[in-house]
Parts: C-alpha cells; sequence; structure tokens
C-alpha cells in the first residue's frame, strides 16, 4: 500500500523535468465542459474568484458567495483597447436607501399572506405592525427589528415616493435576504429566490421591469422565509452613476478550458490573440505552494497577421477584494513594489459564519514585470485607454462608499511585438488566519510568521517557470487518472473539481507541529473541519497525499483524546470557519461521526502499511467501535448526513457505515497483531451485515429503512467492501442495488432516495464506484457531467441539485465533490 502514496505524493516532483519545453500557454487537454463557474483565483475560502459565465466578460467576477469582486481586463492594440475580463460596472447611488444608510420604516406581518392581495398597493394593511429595516436575527448588520424563528414567514411593504426625474435614470432594486425571498412591484413579482441567502443582489429595472413604476406612490413588497439559521431581510431602489466607456470593445473570447491547478482563456483583440492562464499552484505536495495565498496570471500576445503590434494589458481590481461589505471603509495604497487594499478598521479573526467574505488582511498586486498604480477608477480605465499607461501619481486612497473605491491597476507594455509572454501575481495576507483551540495561526506557507507575504511573492517571481511546469505535470496526472479511470467527460471533470476542493481549506501547522488541513463548510452552516466533509472528500486526499487526510483528522482525534470531548462517539466539527475551538453543531451525529472516522483511519493504515498514526488513539477508536458495534444493527432516530428529508430511524445506509466502522476495527487491529480483537469484530461485522441483508432485503433492491417498504436508497457506504475486499456482505449484494439504481437515474442523476427527485453528487461518485465494471460505472457519470454542462445554477459546482431540473437545491463551492475521485482510488488499490 505505501508504494501509492510514494507515487503520488513525489510524481508532480519527477514529473517536472518533463515539462521543460511545454508550452505554458496550450494546455495539457482541451476542455469541453461548460462549468457553472469558472475557478480564476483561488485560495482558500476567503481569497476566491469566480466567473459565473460562459464568457469572462458576460459580468462581474465574483466571490463563492456571489459577492462581486472585481477584476477587470484590458488589450490595447495600436490604439484600440478590447475588454477581455469583467464588464462594465453600475456604481449605485440610493434614491430610496436601504438599513445601511437608513433606519427605514415598513410596515409588516409575521401572518401567512393568502394570494397576492398584499402586494398591490391598494391593499390595507391596517392590521400590520411598523418596524424599521433591516428585518432579521438581531446579531446580524443593521437589524432593527427582529425575525429569527425557524421556519417562520416575514411580509414586508415598503411605500415609496418617485419624481419623474427619478423614472428617467438608470435604475436597480438591490436587496439582501436569507432565505427563500420574492420581491413585488406594486403587485407584480419581479425576483423569486429559492432556498439560498445573498447580500447585495442587484436587479437591473429595464425595460418591462422598470415600467412597473410610476410617478408619485409605489409599492416595494418582500416576502421571505427563513428556514434554517439566519434570517434578513432589507431592500431599497438605487440609480446607475456610472458611464460606460465607448472607446472599449469587447474581445471575442475564443476558447476555454479549466485544468487542475490552471484555467486557459484565448481572446480575439483585433489582429492579436490574448491567451491568459489563471493559475493556482496548488501542489498537493509542495505544503507551500498548496497553501500559497498567491496566484498567477500568465498572459501571452500573438499577432494574427505577422506584423508587429503595440500592445499593452491592463488588469485592475478593486478594495472589494478586501471587504465583507461594500459600505465599510477602506485605505488602499502604494506599499514600496507593490499596491494594496484593506480595511481601514482590520477586524481580525473578529467575523465567524458561512456566507460573509474576509475583511481583515491586505489584497496585493505586485509590480513585478509590469507597473502598478492607484487612482479613482475612471481614472485607471480611461489613463489605460488614451495612452496605454499608469500615471497616477496618488499614494493613498480613503474610500467609505462603493462609488467612491479606486482600482489598483497593473500594466505591461509590450511595445511593438508579433508575440511576446510574461505574467503578474495576487496575492492576499491574512495576518492571522485561523484560529485552533484559542491560539492564532497564519497559514502554513508562513512557517508561523518567519516568511513574510513579501518573501513568498519573491520566491514565487524567482521560480515562476519551475512552478508553472509542475503545475501543468500536475494537470496532466489528474486528467490521465480520470481518463484511464473513465473517460474524457470523467477526466474533465476531475479537472473542474481540484481547485474547488482544495480552495475550500485552510492548510496550518499548530505549535505541536501536528499538520492541519480544515475545511470551511461553504454555503451549509460555516462550520470548521466538519467529520462529515472529511468523509465524502477523502478519495482525492487518499489518492495523491493522506497526510493531508490525516490533517482533517488529528485534531478531531485529540479533542476526543485531550478530555474536551468526551461523548462516546466523534465530533461533528471544531466551531464556526475561522474559529476552531470546539464543536458549535447543535445535534451530534453518533452513528455517521464514528463511522467516518474509524473507516478514514482503516483506509490510512493500510496506506502507510502500519498502525503509527492511530496508535496514541487506539482507546478513543474502541470505543467508537463499540458504539457503532452496540447500536449500529438498527439506528435508532438519529441525524446522519442525508437528512435533507428528514431523519428515519432504521436507517438502511447508516447501519452500512456503523458495519463497514466495525470492519475497519477489525482490520486494523489485525494490523497492529491484535488477532483475537481482530477475530471478533471481524465475526461481529459479518453478522451485522447478515442481518442487514436480511432485514434491508426487498426483491431486487434494499430498502431506505430496515421497516419501510417500497422504498430504495443510494447505499454508497458499501463501497469500502469492495476496496477492502473485505466480502462482509454477502456476495451479490453490492451489484444488486447497482442494478436497481440504473433504472431509477433522471436526466441529471441518480436520485438520493426515493422521497426527492434532487441527490447529492458526491455520492452518486461513490455508488458509482460500487459498479463491477467500467462502463457500468458511466452511466452514473454521464448524467453528472451533463449536469455540470447544463445546470443553470452558475454557482461553484453545487453538490445538492435537482435531477430533474439541474437547479441547485442548496451547497455550492464545498469540499466534498473530492468525493468525485473514488472510481481512481479504487482502481489504485486494485492494481497494488
Amino acid at each position: 500500500m505505501k508504494r501509492l502514496l510514494t507515487f503520488c505524493v513525489m510524481g508532480t516532483m519527477a514529473m517536472a523535468v518533463m515539462a521543460q519545453s511545454a508550452d505554458l500557454f496550450t494546455p495539457y487537454k482541451t476542455t469541453k465542459l461548460r462549468l457553472p463557474s469558472v475557478p480564476l483565483i483561488v485560495s482558500d475560502p476567503y481569497f476566491s474568484v469566480w466567473s459565473p459565465y460562459d464568457r469572462l466578460t458576460d459580468g462581474t467576477t465574483r466571490h463563492w458567495t456571489n459577492d462581486e469582486k472585481p477584476m477587470d481586463g484590458l488589450l490595447r492594440v495600436d490604439g484600440k483597447t478590447y475588454r477581455w475580463m469583467g464588464a462594465d460596472r453600475a456604481f449605485l447611488e440610493s434614491i430610496i436607501p436601504m438599513a445601511d444608510e437608513e433606519a427605514w420604516e415598513g410596515d409588516y406581518t409575521r401572518q401567512v399572506q393568502q394570494g397576492l392581495s398584499w402586494t398591490k398597493p391598494d391593499f390595507k394593511a391596517d392590521d400590520w405592525r411598523k418596524g424599521k429595516a433591516a428585518w432579521g436575527s438581531p446579531d446580524l448588520s443593521f437589524v432593527r427589528t427582529h425575525w429569527s424563528d425557524l421556519n417562520s414567514d416575514l411580509y414586508v411593504r415598503r411605500t415609496i415616493n418617485l419624481k419623474a426625474a427619478d423614472l428617467k435614470e438608470d435604475l436597480y432594486m438591490v436587496y439582501s435576504h436569507d432565505d427563500v425571498f420574492e420581491l413585488y412591484i406594486n403587485g407584480t413579482k419581479v425576483a423569486d429566490t429559492g432556498e439560498t441567502w445573498v447580500e447585495g443582489v442587484r436587479l437591473h429595472l429595464d425595460g418591462k421591469l422598470k415600467a412597473l413604476l410610476h410617478e408619485g406612490e409605489n409599492v416595494i413588497a418582500a416576502h421571505c422565509h427563513n428556514t434554517t439559521g439566519g434570517a434578513y431581510t432589507d431592500f431599497g431602489l438605487f440609480k446607475n452613476i456610472s458611464t460606460n466607456n465607448a472607446a472599449i470593445e469587447t474581445a471575442t473570447q475564443k476558447s476555454v478550458s479549466v485544468l487542475a491547478t490552471n484555467t486557459y482563456y484565448t481572446f480575439i483583440c483585433g489582429p492579436v490573440e490574448l491567451d491568459v492562464v489563471f493559475t493556482a499552484p496548488m501542489l498537493i505536495d509542495d505544503y507551500d505552494l498548496l497553501s500559497s495565498p498567491i496566484n498567477y496570471i500568465s498572459y501571452q500576445v500573438r499577432s494574427t497577421d505577422g506584423k508587429a503590434h503595440d500592445v499593452q494589458l491592463m488588469i485592475g481590481a478593486t478594495p472589494e477584494m478586501a471587504l465583507n461589505k461594500v459600505s465599510q471603509p477602506t485605505r488602499t495604497e502604494l506599499y514600496g513594489d507593490y499596491v494594496r487594499t484593506g480595511t481601514i478598521d482590520q477586524p481580525i479573526l473578529a467575523k465567524k459564519g458561512d456566507g460573509i467574505c474576509i475583511d481583515w488582511g491586505y489584497f496585493y498586486l505586485s509590480s513585478v514585470n509590469g507597473h502598478v498604480a492607484i487612482d479613482k477608477s475612471d481614472g485607471i480605465v480611461n489613463q489605460f485607454v488614451k495612452d496605454g499607461q499608469l500615471n497616477s501619481s496618488m499614494l493613498a486612497i480613503e474610500s467609505a462608499k462603493a462609488a467612491e473605491m479606486p482600482m489598483l491597476g497593473y500594466v505591461h507594455n509590450f511595445g511593438k511585438t508579433t508575440r511576446s509572454s510574461s505574467f503578474m501575481m495576487m496575492g492576499y495576507d491574512e495576518i492571522e488566519d485561523i484560529e485552533y483551540m484559542y491560539k492564532r495561526y497564519k497559514g502554513y506557507w508562513a512557517h508561523g510568521g518567519t516568511v513574510s507575504i513579501f518573501q513568498m511573492f519573491n520566491r514565487m517571481n524567482s521560480q515562476y517557470q519551475n512552478i508553472m511546469q509542475r503545475c501543468r505535470q500536475f494537470d496532466k496526472m489528474i486528467y490521465d487518472d480520470g481518463l484511464k479511470s473513465g473517460n474524457e467527460h470523467y477526466a474533465e471533470i476531475l479537472s473542474a473539481a481540484y481547485r474547488h476542493v482544495i480552495a475550500a481549506h485552510k492548510l496550518f501547522q499548530d505549535d505541536e507541529g501536528n499538520l492541519l488541513f480544515f475545511s470551511k463548510e461553504n454555503n451549509s452552516n460555516g462550520c470548521v473541519n466538519t467529520v462529515d466533509l472529511t468523509y465524502p472528500e477523502a478519495p482525492l486526499f487518499l489518492c495523491y497525499n493522506p497526510e493531508l487526510q490525516k490533517a482533517m483528522m488529528t485534531s478531531i482525534f485529540d479533542y476526543s483524546l485531550s478530555g474536551r470531548w468526551t461523548k462516546p462517539f466523534a465530533a461533528h466539527d471544531l466551531g464556526t470557519y475561522p474559529i476552531a475551538n470546539g464543536q458549535v453543531y447543535g445535534g451530534d451525529m453518533p452513528l455517521e461521526e464514528a463511522g467516518n472516522m474509524l473507516t478514514l483511519a482503516a483506509q490510512l493504515c493500510k496506506l502507510d502499511g502500519n498502525t503509527n498514526y492511530i496508535d496514541k488513539y487506539w482507546g478513543v477508536i474502541t470505543t467508537w467501535a463499540d458504539y457503532l458495534s452496540e447500536n449500529g444493527q438498527d439506528p435508532a432516530n438519529q441525524l446522519c448526513t442525508d437528512d435533507f428529508a428528514g431523519h428515519w430511524t432504521h436507517n438502511a445506509n447508516l447501519s452500512i457505515k456503523a458495519i463497514m466502522g466495525v470492519a475497519g476495527y477489525a482490520e486494523m487491529a489485525r494490523m497492529k497483531g491484535l488477532n483475537s480483537v481482530a477475530d471478533k469484530y471481524r465475526t461481529r461485522a459479518k453478522e451485522m451485515a447478515q442481518k442487514w441483508e436480511k432485514d434491508a432485503r426487498e426483491g431486487d433492491h434494499y430498502r431506505l429503512a430496515f421497516d419501510r417498504n417500497n422504498t430504495w436508497s443510494q447505499k454508497y457506504n458499501m463501497v469500502w467492501d469492495k476496496l477492502w475486499k473485505t466480502n462482509v456482505f454477502p456476495s451479490g449484494t453490492m451489484e444488486r442495488d447497482v442494478q436497481y439504481y440504473l433504472k431509477k437515474q433522471n436526466k441529471y442523476g441518480l436520485p438520493l432516495d426515493i422521497r426527492k427527485d434532487y441527490t447529492k453528487n458526491d455520492w452518486i461518485m461513490w455508488t458509482a464506484a460500487m459498479a463491477s465494471d467500467k462502463a457500468t460505472f458511466l452511466k452514473f457519470v454521464e448524467p453528472v457531467y451533463k449536469f455540470m454542462n447544463e445546470t443553470e445554477s452558475r454557482v461553484p459546482t453545487s453538490d445538492w441539485y435537482d435531477t430533474k431540473t439541474g437547479l441547485m437545491v442548496g451547497f455550492k463551492a464545498r469540499s466534498v465533490i473530492g468525493g468525485f475521485w473514488m472510481k481512481v482510488l479504487d482502481d489504485k488499490l486494485a492494481n497494488q
């Protein structure tokens, strides 16, 4: 087993030599998968910028939360300017302000309203109450009227007066909500969000939407339903005060390909083609680069008519890179060879939660290979359009409003050329990145503060060629493994998923020298190092670097070993990101988390060829194994990771998890030389599995719950019996359910179970890996590819979506899609 680890961890180092002559601007393989959102600049849950569009110029680049993190890209060719990244942005000024500017008053009720009469101007709201915005959970910003009950409704009516001059403006409705939200203008619905929570959504009122408003009195009405967690409602009307630069033409996007560490674009800009490569150097065997807060943007211009052309390139960003809310005051400044921006307040590690962005630390643009400057946004752009330069002499700019925000600009002047290339760097120094057991730590790359962000920039600059070559070879390995285990579609899925998974983590080292790799439960509840994320994402790390898998588990083991967690099963989490001081989740998942930890521990021992990693935790592990043995045969009414439609007692898949946990304990005991213990637990696991098969069997498949007739569910936890060749379950059990699943697939995949049409695509890939042959495996993969290629939910790939509509139900940007590598793991283990 150790041979697998040695190959994978040393692979990129060995292969780097092969790439000396590689063309860094040509992808190893051209990909056809149209991702719902394309990774551009990614490092961790905070420094994460994506393009949720088919073309890079279709809109503003965004954080995975959907908050705007604008980056602009321009190319000037013989005096003519082309936009290749970003879009002309609307800078908004309030006509009817939101709660951050004014404690506006509206009528509201908590009583469920039938029909739509309550949205109309002539509705009499005499029995409604008066309240001041915003409405929501008391701990949220600008909340003045409390509303946070779970599974509850809020209805708000706001009467506004508009002048004729207002209606001549370029108007936007802006709203913030948590969770399900509907917005109406004078009785007509203009927004219906579904289950999500977003701040500062902009709705452009053009054409028919603007015609809904009239001079004089208007009514804006909103309905918000809070399902769980925080609640929030606020809305207002704004005008666009920016002016588009007519001298800028949109470049024609020719191609985009997404591989593991690189995103490749090519654009046509008149007589020149521009190649751009966004690189996050997340090499899984190099912890400095894996945790690096710096990304490359490489660029190349090529004349297509054989003539030399005068070419300049510009890349710009705004202080929004360092903001949680656009109303926060910022300072943007020249800082040596850099321009940087950050909030004035610098509330380091002061915020925790799910759908938030960082508002401490500093975003940097390096001047390496170019020139940097700061100025008003239109000043930077207009100067570049005029002469291809940045002539601003400003040293620092402080701003408190979105409309006042400056631009950080970078320009590279190619001069007259037929073909030239270079690169630039942008990065983010969080100052302090995470708190673990009441101590604060920087990311691994900083080595306890002995390496500064500037030293890291210098390393990235000096090693650019080598790092880019290694990234290219890593891309090749990920793609080729997917191709070998599946087909081109599977290879493209894995290539697209890699940065998505890594960027949902923070890698650091604690005072005791432990390597720690904590996930953030993005768009779920914001928990840090959640065990039921660690479990589904495991295949990626078990394939290529099991030490990172240990780095997700060590803290959970230590939490129990320390005596801080005393229950006879594993904790669910360690806190709310980025504060990891102990579990915060309100309900335990006893069988779920104990089974997860034991199964993964067993797999790690198999890869290591010994039990050294878990020896110090053997007492804790034994306690968990006994809990599974005693409680896992027929689960009581316990929470588990798949309780989206409610948790049922007698859950058959949860029972499998317990059985495989017991089997995993037996495997570890055997490796420790405890043969009598191994025999005991091996026998127990077999007994449990045989009874399971009898109790769950329903003709040609197995039930969702032992006592529920005419039901079924994915039994993905059984895959370990195949990987380990333990044969705990009776022969034919796995294949019987796999064949049944093929009859239940919808357009975009296999539902999670009989109750709903939605699914979890991480579990689909686990289930698919249970297939006995590649052809059957691919029958499950193709609908997942189709979902990613066609979904209208333009977010970093959702793992919870409807298999008939292809629309996101919930969850995005989560690390669980590391589970896509289960078939690769199966094949690697089978070949040992």
